[in-house]
């Protein structure tokens, strides 16, 4: 549901009624100008068959929509199907994309959406210009992309200086009289077969009124890709024209300033940290960002001038801070956690010292908070001295001479970092859940923060061999185990693996490679075979293609040692997964039968997708895994 938090007190209050478990997403949350209207889509996007998230099985139409609702009356009402739906600067029209196509809709009218213009490729990221006369968008194109600006008055496109590149991310001068975009090269003939581009990128500054673009800045290597896609907004107009834009060619994700008229790009932020989801404040001299920086396993919030200079550190701590906002009163609203407070909205008031949780009232009373064990950070070694980074939960009544039951948690992604609190995502807030539920039951857990995963820097994430090309983060879980087995109250014989998609990749892998040293494990939805996924996927996303990296990439995955797996396992898996293919449980599980060495345990949720979308799944799943441990481990 929306909550909407409203005036100098910051007021809370629930304003949809959407009440059942039907697995509905709702996002794209947009304020109007007036602030008397809230956009917002509810569903979700369509698979590669034209399905629609159904988790429910319902038997009516399912579809991704965009609706209106207004603050003070509570009225709502459709708009018409789509996503990503943006608010004209007057707050009377809104656009939207469905298939590749922009959607026009008359903010106040139910069903209004017409589609705005037809035009080749697949037309996504619609921005307002300030004045609302113009509309920049990207046409997707294949093996390349153009920036295109539709004109209201004229109902004519202007293509911003076309190229055979991949031009991308448009932002508006302040003025409305220029534009700013990323260029990437175009594709070429032969696939490419690496995971990380390690693209160049041009940073480009046009004027609207005749499309001519010139190149402001220029990535000085090739380690471009990454920091242009991870974050939310990788490139705002500041104050002054000030183009403040992401890159990691120092070796980490940092914040860069360069002059929208050419120049040098000065270092906003540096240092063996990462910087995360930034924003502008309102009048655009400063950005604010969430980051590692001398706390690596957490995330607090900083400020740093657009212009350069003037870093501070805004809030410090156990907990965890992100993804912050600043109000037109100066007022700092973001997101916050610690070991034992779950994920909640919170406000730090202008001039204030300690921020105050919005809703501190709708973390139920029976909330096990004082149950909840702090973990400890733990560094230790893998076998090539790569340095892995972990959070031990321990149980909170142990006695001298325990041995007690032991879990890793591996995340997935792998482009993830688990931390020292609740995490900033929901998946992920499930799983540190789980984690802390077990520790109450009597397993002492180890999630492990593996090579390939973020929070350490660009060489860490781009670990050699890893994936389909030797799954050498893999030795980071056995290493793992050799550090549970070091510590007196661990029952060395009695070690657990569990996790989802990449985590359900490593937890088969550990059963596969190393049945002996891993008891049991929970596989919620893992990849199984690399060199299936490559055939499936033009590539899987790690640029699997040919026929050595495809023998590799096989040898690298769990189904290539299913021969000595005779661990138990549970797999748990939706059938409408669009991350990873159903056929990557039902292949193994197969193999698994036909071995008949092995106890193979099964949950499977019809209409699911990745993520579970029902409360219900994430219920079930969870009451699975503890009593599959329950009794294997114990």
């Amino acid at each position: 549901n929306i909550w909407v938090a409203e005036g100098s007190d910051f007021t809370v209050r629930r304003l949809t009624n959407y009440l059942d478990d039907d697995g509905q997403e709702m996002g794209g949350l947009v304020i109007s100008p007036d602030g008397e209207k809230i956009v917002y889509v509810r569903g979700g996007a369509a698979n590669r068959d034209g399905e629609h998230p159904n988790p429910s099985s319902g038997i009516d139409v399912v579809e991704q929509e965009v609706w209106c609702i207004e603050l003070e009356s509570g009225k709502k009402w459709r708009l018409g199907e789509g996503s990503n739906p943006k608010i004209s600067p007057k707050g009377s029209q809104v656009v939207m994309v469905d298939k590749g196509e922009i959607f026009l809709a008359d903010i106040e009218e139910e069903n209004s959406s017409e589609k705005l213009f037809t035009a080749r490729g697949s037309n996504a990221n619609p921005i307002w210009s300030p004045t609302g006369q113009q509309l920049a968008f990207v046409s997707y194109r294949d093996d390349h992309s153009f920036i295109g600006v539709y004109d209201f008055p004229t109902k004519k496109i202007l293509w911003i200086s076309p190229s055979i590149d991949r031009d991308r991310e448009p932002v508006w001068s302040p003025d409305g009289n220029r534009i700013a975009y990323f260029r990437f090269p175009g594709a070429l003939a032969e696939p490419w077969k690496k995971r990380d581009l390690h693209l160049p990128f041009s940073i480009m500054v046009a004027t609207v009124s005749t499309g001519d673009a010139g190149t402001v800045w220029t990535l000085p290597d090739s380690s471009g890709g990454f920091a242009q896609r991870y974050p939310l907004h990788p490139l705002m107009w500041g104050k002054d024209d000030h183009l403040v834009f992401y890159s990691e060619h120092k070796g980490w994700m940092h914040l860069y300033s360069v002059p929208a008229s050419g120049g040098n790009a000065k270092p906003l932020t540096s240092g063996s940290y990462e910087v995360e989801a930034a924003a502008l404040v309102p009048d655009r001299d400063k950005v604010i960002f969430n980051s590692n920086n001398g706390d690596i396993d957490r995330r607090h919030l900083w400020e740093v001038k657009v212009s350069g200079g003037g870093l501070k550190q805004i809030t410090t701590g156990n907990g965890l801070e992100w993804e912050p906002v600043m109000t037109t009163r100066g007022d700092l609203a973001f997101f916050c956690s610690t070991a034992q407070q779950p994920a909640a909205p919170a406000v730090l008031r202008k001039g204030g010292k300690r921020h105050q949780l919005l809703s501190p009232n709708v973390i139920p009373e029976k909330f096990p908070l004082k149950q909840m064990v702090v973990p400890e950070q733990v560094i230790f070694k893998a076998g090539d001295q790569t340095i892995i980074h972990g959070q031990l939960f321990s149980p909170k009544k142990m006695k001298k001479g325990d041995k007690l039951p032991a879990v890793i948690f591996m995340h997935g992604g792998p482009i993830r970092q688990m931390m020292l609190g609740w995490h900033m995502r929901g998946y992920y807030h499930n799983a540190y859940g789980l984690n802390q539920y077990l520790a109450a039951n009597g397993y002492v857990v180890l999630s492990v923060n593996y090579r390939a995963g973020i929070g350490y820097g660009r060489s860490f994430r781009e670990a050699p061999n890893q994936g389909p090309r030797g799954s050498s983060e893999y030795q980071d879980i056995v290493a793992a185990a050799r550090y549970l087995q070091s510590l007196s109250f661990v029952d060395g014989n009695k070690i657990g693996l569990w996790g989802g998609s990449y985590g359900g990749l490593l937890t088969a892998m550990g059963l596969a490679r190393d049945s002996e040293l891993f008891a049991a494990g929970v596989d919620l939805h893992g990849v199984h075979d690399w060199a299936l996924r490559g055939k499936r996927r033009n590539g899987g996303g790690w640029g699997i293609f040919g026929d050595e990296l495809m023998k590799t990439a096989f040898e690298s995955s769990p189904v290539a040692d299913v021969a000595f797996w005779y661990s138990p396992v549970l797999f748990v898996h939706g059938d409408d997964d669009r991350n990873v293919d159903f056929i990557q449980t039902t292949d193994l599980v197969q193999r698994l039968r036909k071995e008949g060495n092995a106890h193979v345990e099964i949950l499977v949720f019809p209409d699911e997708v990745h993520g579970f979308l029902k409360q219900s799944s994430w219920i079930r799943t969870y009451e699975a895994t503890a009593d599959f441990f329950n009794r294997f481990l114990k």
